[in-house]
């Protein structure tokens, strides 16, 4: 097989001199053209000899006029013959080089295919190879899902062996809260309201991102209405409304996508404060519509450009709150909001996992 494959291109030189050689020095039409030729002139000679030039009564004028058009109407049939003598070897030749580069074709595709059978055997195992490789790339993509969706069991959490959740913990912990809750008890005259309500509980500040699913969803609702009523959260609650709201303007609704899942390590190191390629796996939103619309409204619409913008720092700040004193399965559950989907889609139409 290998000297079949050696020997293409000095078979192929030795086809083609062989080619060369059957080559007749004159072609069928070349002949006829000759004869054509020939007979035209004959023709020629013989009506000048028979008829003469003629006589004109101004020979003086005429003569050399006459001369040149009885020349053009001599040569131009000539003329014509060899062209069309030219254009058929031309033809031929055409078909002759075509002919040649088909059968070189073949011998490379039979070479080809020969080779690949000798390194991967039939074509039914080949399809059989890429098969198994399909379904080996399936089951890792289930696998790393799985991963995503894995959460870690922190003592305190509720487990079937003690069923009981404890109290809720604050959603968002930071140093204003740690010093409020080691002075409450000297709580000057003159605190706003919104101090003395109970802190956020993680579940309510979760439900409260992906907004109530119906007009009975009175869960939904309660959360919402706490969320509010925290001025940490109640920024990032508002800005998100606004967003998704003119997101739904161009028909991108939060509940058609379905971003790829991160892990929650992964949430960890962006509310540390990496970005770029260490966090990419955030931008999970594929759907090249939803991306493509939402690009375009960044470039041409400055309102949404600012909201989003305002949005993506409410996220950043609000979530590294949010992480402190959140599971593994609470950051799983926060990414599957419509909220945290909508982070998704913005973070990648800006470039921030870039």
């Amino acid at each position: 097989m290998n000297d079949k494959a050696n020997n293409g291109p000095a078979s192929l030189g030795t086809g083609r001199r062989a080619l060369h050689a059957q080559v007749p020095s004159l072609s069928a039409g070349e002949v006829i053209g000759l004869l054509l030729s020939g007979l035209w002139l004959a023709g020629c000679i013989l009506f000048f000899i028979v008829l003469g030039f003629g006589k004109s009564e101004d020979a003086g004028l005429a003569g050399p006029l006459q001369f040149l058009m009885t020349l053009v109407a001599v040569i131009m049939p000539v003329a014509v013959i060899w062209v069309a003598v030219a254009a058929l070897r031309s033809a031929r030749i055409m078909r002759d080089e075509s002919v040649r580069l088909s059968a070189a074709i073949d011998a490379m595709r039979s070479a080809y295919i020969q080779q690949q059978q000798g390194f991967t055997g039939t074509p039914a195992q080949a399809s059989k190879v890429e098969q198994k490789l399909d379904e080996i790339a399936q089951v890792s993509r289930k696998t790393e899902s799985a991963l995503a969706t894995f959460t870690s069991i922190r003592p305190g959490m509720p487990t079937l062996a003690n069923p009981t959740p404890p109290d809720p913990n604050p959603a968002i912990v930071s140093e204003a809260t740690g010093q409020a809750t080691a002075d409450q008890t000297s709580l000057a005259l003159g605190t706003p309201v919104e101090d003395l309500n109970p802190p956020l509980s993680v579940e309510d500040f979760i439900r409260a991102l992906h907004f109530p699913e119906t007009a009975e969803d009175a869960d939904g609702f309660r959360a919402l209405r706490r969320a509010l009523d925290d001025r940490r959260v109640a920024g990032l609650v508002q800005a998100s409304q606004d967003v998704l709201t003119l997101l739904s303007q161009d028909g991108i609704y939060m509940d058609d996508l379905r971003p790829d899942r991160a892990r929650p390590e992964i949430w960890r190191k962006f509310a540390a404060g990496e970005r770029g390629r260490g966090v990419a796996a955030l931008g999970g939103v594929r759907d090249r519509s939803s991306l493509a619309l939402t690009a375009g409204r960044m470039k041409q619409d400055p309102i949404f450009r600012d909201a989003a913008h305002h949005f993506l720092r409410r996220f950043d700040q609000t979530f590294a709150g949010f992480e402190k004193n959140a599971s593994d399965e609470n950051i799983a559950a926060l990414a599957d909001t419509r909220t945290a989907r909508a982070f998704m889609l913005l973070g990648r139409v800006t470039g921030i996992f870039d």
